[in-house]
């Protein structure tokens, strides 16, 4: 039987109030009984390890996923949340955790392990929010080469609606710190570049699915109940710009980030209906 933890936590307005202040929108009113917006449960109940359990690259060396083995990069590579009804304010949530599959593979750059994680969080006894979390593991290579990121195009345009959010290291922080997320990658430049082989500071897979549901959400409504999926194409780096797009299909909201030159880096769609 595969090992399942358990979270509880009283759930109050604080956290999903900071992470409205990231989208430079007016502040969040919440009140006692009030339901949360889609996404919000990534800034709760959440995992603080100790600082003695964390590994060089300042990502937990145990928990679920237990990364498979030393010195490997980990990958977020998307995910679904499935939504019945929102998170309440004043009452406790709880939530379950499972590695719900694993698969090793052998890919150009070395062994590949794929990580299936679940999440189901609970209030009342009533499961509200399921979610699935994609997660690659991948041997660090050595000597690697960064590429230099294609830096975002000055006054960059796009389709009337684009959101064009500007990328930078406090940005970065804020969604790090609000998540909990200690991975190096996110905040040490030096050691993303030197270390990890990256161009520079590497833009969270969440932080650019928060802004496509969000955005998604704005351009249209949201539903009482709801499935938002999305998948990490490419990896973003700091200062490259990040257009966030919508369009409205015939089975949900398709959106999608691009860098300033138009790279695409993620996609998601958010279904009308579960």
């Amino acid at each position: 039987m595969e090992e399942v933890t358990e979270r509880s936590e009283l759930i109050q307005p604080g956290p999903a109030q900071a992470a409205v202040g990231l989208l430079s929108d007016r502040p969040l009113e919440l009140a006692e009984g009030d339901g949360l917006p889609l996404l919000s449960h990534w800034f709760y109940l959440l995992d603080r390890p100790l600082q003695r359990d964390l590994g060089p690259d300042g990502h937990p060396v145990n928990g679920i996923p237990r990364p498979p083995g030393p010195g490997v990069q980990r990958l977020f590579a998307g995910g679904s949340v499935q939504q019945c009804e929102p998170l309440k304010i004043g009452l406790v949530a709880r939530r379950r955790t499972w590695l719900a599959g694993i698969e090793e593979k052998a890919g150009r750059s070395g062994r590949l392990t794929f990580a299936t994680v679940r999440h189901d969080i609970l209030q009342q006894d009533r499961v509200l929010v399921s979610e699935e979390q994609h997660i690659v593991y991948r041997e660090r290579l050595q000597g690697q080469v960064a590429k230099s990121p294609v830096p975002a195009t000055e006054g960059v345009g796009g389709d009337e609606g684009d959101w064009l959010v500007d990328v930078d290291p406090v940005l970065l922080f804020r969604f790090s710190a609000l998540t909990y997320n200690s991975h190096r990658i996110h905040y040490d430049r030096e050691y993303s570049s030197n270390a990890e082989g990256y161009a520079s500071l590497l833009v969270h897979g969440p932080l650019q699915a928060y802004f496509m549901a969000r955005h998604a959400i704005m351009r249209g409504s949201e539903p009482q109940c709801s499935r938002f999926e999305f998948k990490l194409k490419e990896p973003l780096f700091e200062g490259q710009g990040m257009v966030v797009s919508v369009r409205k299909g015939h089975d949900g909201t398709y959106t999608s980030v691009r860098d300033g030159s138009g790279r695409l880096t993620a996609t998601g769609i958010l279904h009308d209906g579960i």
